[in-house]
């Protein structure tokens, strides 16, 4: 009996030394040494009593030994994370009573002031820090020596103002790192060398107004930078070329209202680029993105006007193009065809009116279409490269016109998804308002319908200005859907809703040119046109000249009396003479004349001087003719007097 006790006791201390060899180093509470012993006393006590009291006791040592290594009151502590959750206790400065093994410590959400080399030297297991939601003002360099585990490390939203050189010496595992929303208002050379492997760097909601050429120097692995909420008026260009590797860049709500050419040059590897709520910018140059490979470009929230057709140019491998939010008015045809990998594009919440045929012609995978949001009447099939492609289609809280037009995409709903929101039309009245999946398949052709376009008051027109003037052609047509009005001048110019330098064609259709040469003159015609035919009108426009050589130039005109509108017949020509032309044509005669017969008088003289003197001379007085009121005044008082040469006869 006493033997086996005996191993038994043995047999509970071998177990003992396991549990404590095997037992993670935290527990919830204190408990002092003393009051461990006298229990370790109590349970040796125990075991020479009974067999299964020994078990019991060992199990409550273990128990009791573990709360040795205590964790940091009103603090959260997990053994099996090895983490640290202080987050919002109103910690004044680093608690003590962190375990050594800490991996995880969340100390967010507190009243730390500063960091100190001092404050994380017992713990250089710790993997992730968040010191975020602090009033840190100060972070002494060096604060972070000890932290060589460290992969993740949180300053955001405390009082920083400046980060000096040495603040993140020692972090050379560090792969991520966050100072956005503080009061940063420089980043100085070379502050982040020493964080070789940072993959994400958070540098946004700040007071920068300046970062250094060669601030990033040293994140050789960084890949996504996100600059946001600045007062940066200018693209670090220069401190971005040290970033070879980066492959996303996100800067967002920035007061910059010019791109430069090459403004993100030497980012070879960059492949996603956002740009958003920049509303100073209202131009994309065209070598902005030059250079760049990018698969993914976001430019939203901005002024610009205009579809950057040049700058997109040399994106063979763009999917994803998004300009939403913009003051982008029109999609022209033709002029994205080198985006031949581009699978959705969005355009949602501009001003687009119209987008022309062939708008997206090359682009054979397009999928996704968003157009929501805009001014648009109609979306014809003619506009896509492979119509059949196309999955997604946002074209909600657009003014529809649900005529032949839209014929196509009716017949398609039900293979295609229009999102959430399913489009309606606004005109004509008897299905205003109607979802397009209400359309039943017989009523389809009863409802949709198209009327050839009639031009009003289609008769050949004259008008006649004076060469300098300004001229306005007038054409308007009515039909369903609404004619678009284009002209053609008489040198075969297509001129379209557009400037066109001098010439400008309103939407009303009226065509402008200001400043009217008389090369203008000529005949023009105006072509209404919509998807179920057209018509033309011609006009006549003759320019009287006020040149000082010819009173009347050619003038080019159309019988008024024609009513045939697309005749071939060759304009009738009238040429005029006054006065004033017969005049100066004599003028210019005389002076020819009288200049042949002084060039006679002269070669006379130089042939007699050759051939010696002679008997019959002649003495020759004759007045020279004034000079120019700009000749000089001593020239004119010797071309006052009378010359006198003496001619030989033969």
């Amino acid at each position: 009996m006493e033997q086996g006790k005996k191993e038994h006791f043995a047999n509970g201390v071998i177990a003992l030394r396991l549990e404590i060899q095997l037992r993670p180093l935290y527990l919830v509470q204190r408990v002092s040494r003393d009051r461990m012993v006298d229990c370790l006393s109590r349970v040796m006590l125990h075991t020479a009593v009974s067999c299964w009291q020994p078990l019991l006791g060992l199990a409550l040592v273990a128990v009791f030994l573990g709360s040795t290594l205590a964790c940091p009151s009103r603090c959260e502590c997990s053994a099996q994370s090895r983490s640290v959750i202080c987050h919002r206790k109103r910690y004044p400065a680093i608690p003590d009573g962190i375990p050594i093994e800490t991996r995880i410590l969340d100390l967010s959400k507190n009243r730390i002031q500063a960091i100190n080399p001092d404050d994380f030297a017992p713990y250089p297991h710790v993997e992730d820090l968040d010191l975020s939601g602090n009033i840190i003002a100060y972070v002494e360099p060096g604060a972070f020596n000890s932290l060589f585990s460290l992969h993740t490390l949180s300053l955001k939203s405390n009082r920083i103002k400046l980060l000096s050189l040495g603040v993140f010496t020692g972090l050379s595992n560090l792969t991520a790192l966050d100072i956005s929303d503080n009061k940063v208002v420089i980043l100085v050379d070379y502050m982040f060398q020493d964080l070789h492997n940072l993959k994400s760097l958070e540098v946004g909601d700040n007071e920068l107004v300046y970062i250094s050429h060669r601030a990033f120097n040293g994140l050789l692995a960084l890949e996504s930078l996100t600059l946001e909420r600045c007062n940066l008026t200018v693209v670090p260009t220069e401190a971005l070329s040290h970033l070879h590797n980066l492959v996303s860049l996100h800067m967002r709500y920035l007061s910059i209202s010019t791109l430069h050419p090459y403004s993100f040059k030497k980012l070879f590897r960059l492949r996603h680029l956002e740009i958003d709520n920049w509303p100073s910018l209202d131009v994309f140059p065209a070598n902005t993105l030059h250079g760049l490979n990018l698969t993914t470009l976001s430019v939203t929230n901005t002024n610009l006007s205009s579809f950057p057709y040049q700058a997109l140019r040399h994106m063979p491998y763009l999917t994803h193009l998004n300009l939403s939010h913009s003051r982008i008015r029109t999609v022209e045809g033709g002029l994205l065809q080198d985006l031949v990998r581009l699978r959705e594009l969005r355009l949602s919440g501009a001003q687009l009116v119209s987008v022309e045929p062939y708008a997206f012609q090359g682009l054979r995978w397009l999928k996704v279409l968003d157009v929501s949001h805009n001014k648009l009447d109609t979306l014809e099939r003619g506009v896509f490269h492979a119509p059949e492609a196309l999955e997604l289609l946002l074209i909600n809280d657009n003014p529809l016109v649900c005529d032949c037009r839209l014929m196509w995409l009716l017949q398609k709903r039900h293979s295609i998804s229009f999102g959430e929101e399913q489009p309606e039309c606004n005109t004509p009245e008897g299905i205003r308002g109607r979802p397009f999946k209400e359309f039943k398949e017989t009523l389809l052709s009863y409802y949709v319908t198209c009327t050839k376009p009639k031009i009003r008051e289609n008769r050949t027109q004259l008008v006649s200005v004076d060469e300098g003037q300004s001229a306005r052609l007038q054409c308007s047509a009515e039909g369903t859907p609404r004619p678009m009005i284009s002209w053609i001048t008489p040198r075969r110019r297509h001129l379209t809703n557009r400037s066109h330098g001098r010439v400008m064609v309103h939407n009303n259709g009226s065509l402008d040119i200001k400043s009217v040469e008389v090369q203008d003159g000529g005949v023009y015609v105006c072509v209404a046109s919509n998807t179920a035919g057209n018509d033309t009108l011609m006009v006549s426009l003759a320019v009287k000249s006020l040149g000082s050589l010819y009173a009347n130039r050619t003038q080019y005109y159309v019988d008024p009396n024609s009513t045939t509108a697309n005749s071939t017949n060759l304009p009738n020509m009238t040429f005029g003479l006054d006065l004033k032309t017969i005049l100066v044509s004599t003028a210019m005669g005389c002076f020819t004349f009288l200049g042949v017969v002084l060039f006679c008088f002269l070669l006379l003289f130089v042939w007699s001087r050759g051939k010696g003197k002679h008997k019959n001379n002649i003495d020759i007085e004759y007045v020279p003719r004034s000079k120019s009121n700009g000749a000089s005044a001593e020239g004119a008082e010797q071309a006052a007097g009378p010359r006198r040469f003496n001619m030989k006869m033969i």
